[in-house]
């Protein structure tokens, strides 16, 4: 039929053809300047280079769900676009048709009520110039770009707290306390569990250490009460790794006593000797921490890694180290009421 169609006509309808596509031979018609295709089953724009001359094309009521954004770049003569009523979806490919509005200067006929979205569900009857979504949420290799990003400033932060908090560290000393109570388990399989040999374990610096065998041991051994101390240099077993001395005198001992001074904390046994009474004060639910403040500690000289520590000092009644010898009665009477306890 287009065959029979005089090459200089101007205005064409073919509206409601059920037309799926525009047909080839009407490429010939090079002085059309108005074509009508609405209430069709065109699925995107038709291509019109071949229209020199047209000014004015209609498509609305099509099934058109994302149309071509370069149309107006293939037919720069085209003054009005009618493409509303058509099922728009609403997604990424979208965008660019939406942008036609700003860049055409009004040539879309409608705009904005005829142009409503279908799909997906959650937006049918957004208008599209209500329709937005951010470059990242389209843009494949800007998304990919912006996870890896995302992902190595996360594992450099993780890697920074892990470092900073000494994480390996702890988790070193968990494995450790785990595979030394494995072994205890293993080897004795029926025990119900360490017996209480000692009133307390004494954790201290060696650097502390004068105080601890001039001061420490004699008034709370001697006198009434005969207290029973754990000391690492006559208590460790010879044999036994340093770490599985400690986890045995610490749960052997009914209570844990850490002498703290700046030597303290610059101790590296010291610290493991915290953390693993602090591992049995929660594993416990006991109360068998008592911390002696022998000097000041200012708070700069506490590593990272002290943070049980720090949290210690905050939430825990401590007893200082009186310089008075007035004072110094007190401080044993204390000290001795907080490990009194019948040994089996």
């Amino acid at each position: 039929v287009f065959e029979c169609l005089p090459v200089n006509v101007k205005k064409l309808s073919l509206q409601n053809n059920q037309i799926s596509n525009v047909p080839r031979e009407m490429v010939e018609l090079k002085s059309l300047e108005e074509l009508n295709l609405a209430s069709n089953r065109l699925a995107d724009l038709p291509e019109c280079s071949g229209f020199a001359s047209l000014q004015f094309l209609n498509v609305e009521m099509n099934s058109i769900l994302t149309p071509s954004a370069d149309f107006f770049q293939s037919c720069p003569r085209v003054r009005e676009l009618q493409a509303g009523h058509n099922p728009f979806k609403c997604s990424c490919e979208l965008q660019a048709f939406i942008g036609l509005e700003r860049q055409s200067g009004g040539k879309l006929f409608g705009w904005p009520a005829a142009y409503v979205c279908e799909y997906p569900e959650g937006l049918r009857g957004t208008e599209l110039k209500d329709f937005h979504l951010s470059q990242l949420a389209c843009n494949t290799t800007l998304l990919l770009v912006t996870a890896l990003l995302l992902t190595l400033v996360l594992v450099a932060v993780v890697a920074f707290l892990c470092i900073y908090l000494d994480v390996p560290w702890y988790v070193r000393m968990t494995w450790q306390w785990t595979q030394t109570k494995r072994r205890a388990r293993h080897d004795s399989p029926g025990d119900q569990g360490p017996v209480l040999q000692f009133h307390a374990f004494i954790s201290y610096s060696e650097r502390d250490s004068l105080w601890v065998k001039n001061e420490l041991i004699p008034n709370l051994e001697k006198g009434e009460g005969c207290i029973q101390l754990c000391q690492h240099e006559r208590n460790f077993i010879p044999g036994k790794s340093i770490v599985e001395n400690i986890i045995d005198c610490i749960e052997k001992s009914y209570k844990s006593i850490f002498v703290l001074s700046p030597n303290f904390v610059q101790s590296e046994w010291c610290h493991y000797e915290l953390y693993f009474a602090h591992h049995k004060l929660f594993s416990e639910n006991s109360n068998s921490l008592i911390l002696i403040l022998l000097e000041p500690i200012p708070p700069y000289l506490i590593p990272a890694r002290y943070h049980k520590l720090k949290a210690l000092m905050a939430k825990r009644t401590y007893l200082e180290w009186p310089k008075e010898r007035s004072k110094r009665a007190l401080f044993w009477a204390n000290l001795r009421a907080a490990i009194s306890i019948n040994l089996p």
